[in-house]
């Protein structure tokens, strides 16, 4: 098994405000207080399939510029992500599933790409985004799996989970290997300091959901040793790299 990080932007900035106001509002946080920004999404190679969580943008995708100010920059293009993709030593027709966190275009507008590929995406999320086809795979869930009520196995040490509230149909994947989980959580957390906060960002569908799902995350993390792959930050491929523990 092995997961690679598929790198689109870095060098941007978040704002605590944004990372952490979205319970107790953006005002009680301080705006002068930034976090390091990014964008990558990730490659799972089970030795078995080629698996997909999330794509990014389309190419061509222009960021917006940096601005002062701003609540997020994601910061400089990296590479477009088919460009990114090849990067990694992989061709398109070799990935059989992709795992949709959620519906947001930096997560699945380059789903294009990879037409033979099965698309695993909640039914609600698909529905927002009229995904339609043989390809596209309505999770059903129906397990648990450790502390998360609902989940289902896609591959061997593939777990794709119910995680609602970012978006209405939210999931995260868990990947287990050398007795170590990978949880790639799509936006759960814009940054790994707001999961040691505990504190929601302002991007949210269902704010009792996603408060939900953050504690279970939390305990996830406080019961599994889990190495966090978050999308928006550069710790989640520094994590990767280093194979870094997360410590609550």
């Amino acid at each position: 098994m092995t997961i690679q990080a598929i790198r689109l932007f870095d060098g941007g900035f978040m704002t605590q405000a944004f990372a952490f106001g979205g319970e107790e509002g953006k005002e009680a946080f301080d705006e002068q207080i930034i976090y390091r920004s990014s964008l990558q999404n990730f490659l799972v190679d089970t030795g078995e399939e080629v698996i997909l969580v999330d794509t990014g943008f389309q190419t061509g995708y222009a960021a917006p510029a940096k601005k002062l100010g701003a609540p997020l920059y994601m910061g400089e293009k990296v590479a477009d992500y088919l460009d990114a993709f090849l990067a990694t030593g992989y061709k398109p027709e070799q990935v059989t599933k992709i795992l949709v966190t959620h519906k947001h275009p930096d997560h699945t507008a380059a789903l294009q790409y990879f037409p033979s590929a099965k698309v695993y995406i909640s039914a609600e999320d698909a529905d927002a985004l009229k995904l339609t086809g043989d390809n596209i795979v309505r999770a059903t869930y129906g397990t648990p799996y450790k502390n998360f009520p609902n989940a289902q196995q896609v591959a061997t040490g593939v777990w794709f989970i119910e995680a609602k509230g970012h978006t209405k149909g939210n999931s995260i994947v868990v990947v287990e290997t050398d007795d170590v989980c990978y949880m790639m959580h799509g936006d759960v957390t814009y940054c790994d300091a707001a999961l040691k906060a505990n504190k929601l960002s302002i991007v949210f569908e269902d704010k009792e959901a996603a408060r939900q799902t953050l504690d279970r995350v939390r305990e996830f993390v406080s019961n599994n040793p889990t190495v966090y792959l978050s999308t928006h930050c550069p710790e989640g491929y520094e994590n990767l790299e280093m194979k870094r523990v997360m410590k609550l």
